[in-house]
């Protein structure tokens, strides 16, 4: 009895001693966090130290959160939580420069109204009438205001970039200015072919949240002195006037951000003619990069057998791989570079390459490759392609890895060294660019790397690949701003089966070849079976005895043809299929089984010990 009281009252000790220390660690440790994601998507980065350890002048955040309406709604308080934790965060990190102000807007309140005047969203709640607020706003000084009008909860990997963008927003007299020259309907329009307006394209809603965007004409000459950056889409058959325009902008220190295209498939074109069979669809500012130190080929597009993307080709068609459409990787971009460094996946479609010329005075810096199995390959292969598939089977890796985006830097010379006419007295030379250039135009496009929602008619953006988040950062640097850059890739929407696609990819190769060899012969097979029917006046299908058994035999040929083509086929995800049997067993019955068989072998021990 005595053990059994002693037991007892250490067992009492013990949780009150466990109830003391968790009350006082709520106390004491009210803001401490110990974080292991893989991105410390809950730990301030150095980006976020540095805009808010930069703050001049005082900011003021209005936290709008409906606390009494949603007492209910579990996820939507933990993590409203986590959002007035990382605000208090950042308030302490500002020392002084940040006001952080908690509100609740009760319904028909002054709270409720200020609330609709920053531009927040009330989203409806029931049935009733009840709404709930969940948002931020920010005022500066001089009654500046930005807000973020409501936190989706899918999105909270985006969060600490949500936040610095808005106070860095605030922080900054005035955005710099990004003048936009395109070829394309970046800012949407009206498709013709589906009798359809479209909306503007998620990329340029990106930028318009950072700089300030100034259209510039087709025929422009010249470049506004307060553009901070020039950004070239899809420039086709530019004037003289232009090109030498754009060429003084770079001589005089501006930077630019080009997209170039051998063949893009984003350009709307104008109806049969010379855009549908390729040459129209090129772009390209072939006398100023030339003098530059760098050349497209606009003839010729790179096609990879290692990066070919997945598409589909009908409802009734398993999907294939395009060696046009690429799904880059990580380990195709440069890791030392700010643009490319935390960029985990991009995408491009019918991309050229670029190369450096001969005697250039400038550096060429590769942003993005290619692997060493892929090839140039013409332009028109592209116009009328039904099936991808027929690119793999002519594919001949050349071993090389090409160039889809680079950075060009260094002293270079002026395309016009004598000017144009009426126009003698530019400058001729310049001690450094700074020039990114990308071979391809159609990974601006939302369908390459963003899924656009509409939530309460706001578009919310999803983003799957990088793309978005390469622009903004090559803008971010090109503008020298790029506090933001360590913020914005921290979080992803989607995160790519990376050993899957490999799986995918080796089987795909493994059997393409007896895939191939099985359907020659049943095309062969096919072939002799209708040279073996014919029809008499009547229509009726004449066969001779030995026709009949020729027939016969070629049809249950073309049978065993066909059962093994479905074997190769199905063969094909029999790796992934092992692979997710293994993650099973690991996730079901392996870990399971090690701690059971851990707690046995510490009972045991401790059995041992007593005898």
């Amino acid at each position: 009895m005595k053990r059994v009281m002693y037991s007892g009252a250490g067992l009492l000790l013990i949780a009150l001693a466990v109830v003391a220390f968790n009350a006082l660690s709520s106390l004491v440790f009210t803001n401490a966090r110990l974080d292991l994601t893989e991105q410390k998507l809950y730990t301030i980065s150095e980006g976020t130290e540095t805009i808010l350890d930069s703050l001049q002048e005082p900011i003021e955040l209005q936290f709008f959160y409906s606390d009494n309406a949603t007492k209910e709604l579990v996820a939507l308080r933990n993590y409203a939580r986590r959002v007035e934790e990382l605000l208090r965060a950042y308030e302490r990190q500002a020392g002084g420069k940040l006001n952080l102000k908690v509100i609740d807007p009760e319904p028909f309140s002054e709270e409720e109204d200020r609330a609709a005047e920053l531009g927040l969203q009330a989203v409806p709640l029931n049935q009733g009438g009840d709404k709930v607020y969940f948002g931020l706003a920010g005022t500066r000084a001089d009654g500046q205001t930005q807000s973020i009008p409501f936190f989706p909860l899918d999105q909270e990997e985006f969060l600490e970039y949500e936040l610095s963008r808005l106070v860095q927003s605030l922080a900054s007299a005035q955005m710099p200015v990004v003048g936009v020259l395109s070829g394309l309907p970046l800012t949407g329009g009206f498709d013709m072919r589906i009798q359809q307006a479209t909306p503007p394209w998620m990329v340029l809603e990106n930028i318009r949240q950072l700089f300030h965007i100034e259209s510039l004409k087709r025929d422009v000459d010249m470049i506004p002195a307060n553009v901070s950056v020039l950004m070239l889409v899809h420039p086709k058959d530019l004037p003289e006037q232009t090109l030498y325009a754009i060429d003084q902008f770079v001589m005089r220190g501006g930077k630019l951000l080009a997209f170039v295209d051998p063949y893009s498939e984003a350009d709307p074109g104008m109806g049969i003619g010379p855009g549908e069979f390729g040459e129209g669809r090129a772009s390209d500012i072939e006398p100023l990069v030339e003098a530059w130190g760098v050349r497209m080929d606009s003839g010729q597009v790179i096609a990879d057998a290692s990066y070919a993307m997945s598409v589909g080709v009908g409802a009734e068609r398993r999907s294939v791989r395009h060696p046009g459409w690429l799904s880059l990787p990580q380990g195709t971009m440069d890791v030392e570079d700010v643009t490319t460094a935390s960029l985990e996946s991009m995408t491009m479609a019918t991309a050229g390459f670029l190369e450096p010329t001969e005697g250039a005075t400038t550096r060429f810096m590769p942003l993005i490759q290619s692997s060493s199995f892929a090839m140039p390959m013409a332009t028109e292969r592209f116009a009328f392609l039904e099936n991808p598939e027929e690119l793999l089977r002519d594919l001949e890796p050349t071993g090389e890895r090409y160039t889809l985006a680079a950075r060009i830097q260094g002293p270079a010379q002026s395309a016009y060294p004598d000017g144009i006419e009426g126009r003698k007295d530019g400058l001729k030379e310049s001690d450094n660019i700074n020039v990114i250039a990308v071979a391809d135009t159609d990974l601006l496009a939302d369908r390459m790397w963003v899924q656009v929602q509409d939530f309460f008619g706001q578009r919310m953006p999803q983003p799957w690949a990088d793309n978005g988040t390469f622009v903004v950062n090559a803008l971010d640097n090109l503008s020298g701003t790029d506090a933001l850059i360590s913020v914005r890739s921290r979080g992803r929407f989607a995160r790519p089966f990376v050993v899957v696609e490999e799986l995918q990819r080796q089987a795909e190769n493994r059997f393409r070849e007896k895939e191939q060899m099985l359907q020659q012969r049943l095309s062969a097979t096919e072939a002799q079976l209708a040279e073996l029917q014919g029809t008499d006046e009547n229509g009726a299908i004449e066969l001779s005895a030995e026709q009949q058994d020729a027939l016969q035999g070629y049809m249950q040929e073309k049978l065993r043809i066909r059962k093994e083509l479905r074997e190769v086929r199905y063969q094909l995800n029999a790796d992934i299929e092992a692979l997710g049997r293994v993650l099973k067993f690991f996730n079901i019955a392996l870990v399971p089984l090690l701690l059971t068989l851990g707690v046995l072998l510490a009972w045991l021990w401790r059995r041992r010990g007593k005898a």
